[in-house]
């Protein structure tokens, strides 16, 4: 079940990276590097208590999630890629 304060990172039409809430209808921000998203993204969430980050690759499909502390991680020691 997906929470108000998670997010996802995802690439526009423009060629641009869109840092926004799950279902929402806009960004919150727009980022020229994918990284740039998500270090962004990763502030917003810190700042807001915690919730999953979702990266998805320039094709469209998820490549990555994250929990950001203080979240419930479900599974903690299996995630080696954070």
């Amino acid at each position: 079940m997906s929470k108000d304060r998670d997010r996802m990172i995802s690439k526009r039409p423009d060629g641009t990276w869109a840092n926004e809430r799950n279902y929402a209808d806009r960004a919150s921000s727009v980022h020229r590097t994918q990284q740039e998203a998500i270090r962004s993204a990763k502030q917003m969430l810190i700042n807001q208590g915690g919730g999953e980050l979702t990266v998805k690759g320039r094709d469209g499909l998820i490549r990555s999630k994250d929990t950001i502390a203080p979240g419930n991680d479900p599974n903690p020691p299996k995630d080696k890629e954070h």
